[in-house]
């Protein structure tokens, strides 16, 4: 890796770490969305810089929809522990046991958009003032509006014509009653710098993300993962093939990419020749033209 490179990540980390510092700084009760993707991992280990030597001063918050990679479940519970972090976890289950959602069925059923409620659910149940995620502006065209301090209403929702603005770097994380902040620290990343940052400070991933043979079928174009809690039409033939995960979420909705890359440098020459989105792999975007945007503005991360 370049020096140049080296500087520009460092360049990136200080102004992630500043905003990390901001909100300990201005909001009473933060905490970090975790989902287990390489994002959210990122932002961790930027927090457990910047509160070194003493530790992560916001719980951790996985919204489980019950369907998650079991390597996803695995990696959380092994990375709280070695970190001494504080977890918090929301049941989507729980929300469909309560009456709270109601489960989709069919083949194109998925939990992904019954996240909502029960991250909504759990942010009032801890009085949550601010929500710190790893969303990146070059993601999806609905993230790019975001500002780094992202204000939700009382019901939680996030209206795009209503952002405040940031001049030099000057947050404005002022709120009222029931109103609480998403806050973005590595927003200005692209998924290039985010690899070469893992890369550089040598973080370990999940082995979701490296080359591994998975019983998969192929579904509108995309691979997804044999797993009893997707229906698959009678067409649908399970195979075996050797995939990874670009981005992970629910399995239901995570699209697979064939791939031969088992390094974290593998990775990076494999994005620097790919020609589609890390996010062109989930099927859940997939499901109107602003699929994203309209879960944003209901409360989605």
């Amino acid at each position: 890796m370049d020096s140049h490179t080296i500087t520009h990540l460092k360049e990136l980390e200080s102004e992630s770490i500043y905003v990390l510092r901001e909100v300990a700084a201005q909001f009473e009760r933060p905490c970090i969305l975790f989902s287990g993707g390489k994002d959210s991992i990122v932002v961790t280990h930027l927090a457990y810089k910047a509160f070194f030597p003493a530790k992560i001063p916001f719980p951790l918050v996985h919204i489980d929809t019950g369907h998650n990679f079991k390597e996803t479940i695995d990696y959380r519970d092994e990375l709280v522990k070695k970190l001494g972090a504080d977890l918090i976890v929301g049941s989507v289950q729980e929300s469909i046991d309560t009456g709270r959602v109601k489960e989709e069925t069919g083949y194109y059923a998925s939990r992904n958009k019954l996240q909502t409620t029960t991250l909504l659910d759990t942010i009032d149940k801890y009085k949550f003032d601010a929500a710190i995620g790893g969303a990146r502006r070059d993601e999806e065209k609905s993230r790019a509006k975001e500002r780094f301090f992202s204000h939700r209403d009382e019901f939680g929702q996030w209206n795009p014509k209503n952002q405040r603005p940031e001049l030099w770097n000057i947050f404005n994380g002022r709120k009222n009653m029931g109103e609480h902040f998403r806050v973005f620290p590595i927003s200005n990343w692209t998924e290039m710098d985010v690899w070469q940052y893992i890369l550089l400070e040598k973080i370990p991933m999940p082995s979701l993300y490296f080359t591994h043979e998975r019983e998969v079928f192929q579904r509108d174009g995309q691979w997804l993962a044999a797993s009893p809690v997707i229906k698959r039409k009678p067409d649908e033939v399970v195979v075996k093939k050797q995939v990874r995960c670009r981005t992970i979420g629910d399995i239901t909705c995570t699209g697979l990419t064939l791939s031969k890359a088992h390094t974290v440098e593998d990775i990076i020459e494999e994005i620097a020749a790919s020609r589609v989105t890390e996010r062109g792999g989930r099927a859940d975007d997939k499901r109107s033209e602003t699929a994203m945007e309209d879960r944003k503005k209901a409360g989605y991360f």
